[in-house]
């Protein structure tokens, strides 16, 4: 598989669909396994203020015949700093394009978004059932507690 930042000096991408996310051969395709990339930085605008909204994105898959090339993810990832959408869409979103590129057996994403407006919201897809036998750890992001 040829790829595109694998190696190479990259920029970010300026939106989303601008990102070219690479993958490459699953070293381990026969066996079930769990990969898990946790961003907890993740930036992207309001759509309506154009306010920044801050998130903690949480990404497991059993991977299929390829594994998504680490550094392609991060640029993509770092993509939404300037791309308005609502918390649903940019958590959703993210998680299809993934499941329909990467085609993995089975994928999950989390978006643990902070609070704007006083009310935190938490977002969460996935592909379907898990498959039989995957270990699947909790995802690790306790609720938002404010100064509780």
């Amino acid at each position: 598989m040829e790829t595109v930042h694998l190696g190479q000096s990259s920029a970010l991408p300026a939106s989303p669909d601008e990102a070219m996310l690479d993958f490459v051969p699953n070293p381990r395709a026969a066996t079930l396994y769990l990969v898990r990339f946790a961003a907890p930085e993740f930036t992207s605008l309001c759509p309506v203020t154009g306010q920044p909204d801050f998130a903690h994105l949480v990404i497991d898959y059993a991977p299929g015949q390829t594994i998504v090339e680490s550094k392609s993810l991060k640029l993509y990832l770092g993509s939404f700093r300037n791309h308005c959408g609502f918390h649903e869409d940019v958590t959703v979103g993210i998680g299809q394009r993934l499941f329909e590129e990467m085609k993995p057996n089975w994928l999950r994403i989390g978006g643990y978004w902070y609070p704007r407006g006083g009310i935190p919201i938490d977002v969460f897809w996935q592909s379907g059932a898990p498959p039989t036998g995957l270990w699947l750890p909790d995802q690790g992001v306790a609720p938002y507690r404010g100064r509780g």
